[in-house]
């Protein structure tokens, strides 16, 4: 077993999460007292989203038998580091995208100046929020600083190049998405872990189930952004082909792309095979983003 205490039942649904989610970032950002700066720190915060990383961070920090409030701080500092991501990446010099979770950009709403600043605002205090953790803070605000690291150091990998030239594309293209999508999602379920100060082995299994999970989230969205509209998805679709960007279906072809989906839910499955019935809400997340259609 990857635990030794039983982990307490969860009793609330993933929608009652990430209203717990919502309320305690509304807590966070009305702390900005520059009024237009906090708006636009709003707009990007709390104007939509799935709650992917901080749903993973509690339901993780649940099953290693910690509380909410153990696992609530850094579960929404990895959802400021992702909304500031965001910000930055719809930007002109680097995506350039008019449209995120089907409303236009902070850029095109707030401008371009105030959307810098409350991406810069947005990641300073997800690392203040982590700090405030009851356990294991130091380690937390750590986490949430290296997979933010990792996250930069992918997107300028996929916008400015200068990867190794000895690796394939096939190689590249991982080295990208391990680090601009996967990190975050890999260090949200670490931190859930951290939290809850869960032992080696437990945090051992977590690691490979988010890896794996974040990958997976990633060669979905390639997927999606190749098989559905702008519509649907709330955002410019195929916006990566027009740019040459790599994608999954673009570098191994679509049946392929679908078939590496499957491969790593079944590798995310077996990373939580030491947990038994106690990780089925886990297990749940995993099918779920498989098959996930935005």
């Amino acid at each position: 077993m990857c635990a030794a205490a039983e982990a307490p039942q969860s009793t609330q649904t993933d929608a009652q999460l990430r209203e717990l989610v919502d309320g305690y970032l509304q807590g966070v950002v009305a702390e900005i007292s520059n009024e237009r700066l906090r708006e636009a720190g709003e707009y990007a915060l709390l104007g939509g989203g799935k709650r992917v990383r901080p749903v993973l961070a509690l339901r993780t920090c649940q099953l290693l038998g910690g509380s909410l409030d153990d696992g609530m701080p850094v579960a929404c500092g990895f959802e400021m580091i992702h909304a500031f991501s965001l910000i930055h990446d719809d930007l002109p010099a680097l995506d350039n995208d008019d449209m995120r979770r089907g409303k236009p950009t902070v850029h095109k709403a707030f401008g371009e100046s105030l959307a810098i600043l409350a991406g810069d605002m947005l990641q300073s205090m997800a690392l203040v929020v982590t700090a405030k953790s009851p356990r294991n803070a130091d380690r937390l605000v750590l986490e949430v600083a290296t997979a933010t690291c990792a996250m930069i150091e992918g997107q300028a990998w996929d916008t400015e190049g200068g990867m190794p030239a000895s690796l394939t594309e096939g190689e590249k293209l991982d080295l990208i998405h391990r680090n601009k999508t996967a990190a975050l999602i890999r260090g949200a379920c670490r931190s859930g872990a951290i939290a809850a100060d869960a032992g080696s082995d437990a945090i051992d299994a977590i690691d490979r189930w988010g890896a794996a999970l974040g990958m997976m989230f990633q060669v979905v969205d390639d997927i999606l952004d190749e098989t559905q509209t702008s519509e649907h998805l709330g955002k410019t679709a195929g916006k990566d082909q027009e740019q040459g960007k790599m994608t999954y279906p673009a570098v191994h072809g679509l049946k392929k792309a679908q078939s590496y989906v499957r491969e790593l839910e079944l590798e995310a499955a077996d990373a939580l095979s030491g947990f038994g019935d106690r990780a089925q809400e886990l297990r749940n997340i995993t099918n779920a983003l498989a098959v996930r259609t935005r």
